[in-house]
C-alpha cells in the first residue's frame, strides 16, 4: 500500500512539474482586460479601412492574411507608477519566452519597443508589437492572422502610413497610441 501511494505521489509530482507556470500572452490579455489601468480593444482588420486604397499585390496579400488586432495599453499616471513597473516587468518576462522570434527593435522619441512573432518564418500566425514609454505607459498589440510573412507585414505598415487612416474607431486607445 505504501509503495502504491509513493508511486501515485511521484506521478502527481511529475505531472505538476511538467505544467508550465509561465503566463502566456493571451492569458495576460484576459487577466487585464477588466483592470481600470488598462485600455483593451479587439478589432477586426477592416477597421484599417484599406480596401479602398491603391495597394500593391503584396500589400493586398498581407491584408488578406490578417484576421484581427488585440490591443492592450497601460496608461501610466502619477498614482499607478508602481503598478506600471510591475506590469511592464510581467510583459517583458512573457516576451522573453523562446517561442517568440524577434523581428526588430524600435527606439524613437516616443519610447522603446520590439516587434516579435510566433510561428514559422514564412508562415507567421501572430505578430506582437510592444512599445513602452516611462512617461505615458505601454502598449501591446497582437496582430493575429494566418500564414503572415514578415515582408508582407512591413509592406502593410507602409500602406497604413500612406493611407489617411488616423485611428478612427479605436476610441480612447487611438488617442493613447497617438501620444
Amino acid at each position: 500500500m505504501k509503495k502504491l501511494i509513493t508511486v501515485i505521489a511521484g506521478i502527481a509530482l511529475l505531472v505538476l512539474s511538467a505544467c508550465s507556470s509561465h503566463q502566456s500572452l493571451q492569458e495576460y490579455y484576459v487577466d487585464n482586460s477588466e483592470n481600470p489601468n488598462f485600455i483593451s480593444l479587439d478589432v477586426p482588420t477592416s477597421i484599417l479601412n484599406l480596401e479602398n486604397e491603391d495597394l500593391s499585390e503584396t500589400q493586398k496579400q498581407a491584408l488578406q492574411s490578417l484576421k484581427k488586432l488585440n490591443l492592450l495599453a497601460f496608461k501610466k499616471t502619477s498614482e499607478n507608477g508602481a503598478e506600471y513597473e510591475v506590469e511592464k516587468a510581467k510583459v517583458n518576462a512573457i516576451l522573453k519566452n523562446d517561442n517568440f522570434v524577434e523581428l526588430m527593435k524600435l527606439n524613437s522619441e516616443y519610447g522603446k519597443g520590439v516587434i516579435k512573432y510566433l510561428g514559422d518564418e514564412d508562415a507567421i500566425d501572430e505578430v506582437i508589437i510592444y512599445g513602452s514609454s516611462d512617461d505615458k505607459g505601454f502598449a501591446l498589440i497582437r496582430v493575429l492572422g494566418k500564414d503572415m510573412n514578415p515582408a508582407y507585414i512591413i509592406q502593410l505598415m507602409n500602406a497604413i502610413q500612406k493611407s489617411d487612416y488616423s485611428g478612427e474607431g479605436l476610441g480612447e486607445i487611438g488617442q493613447f497610441l497617438k501620444g
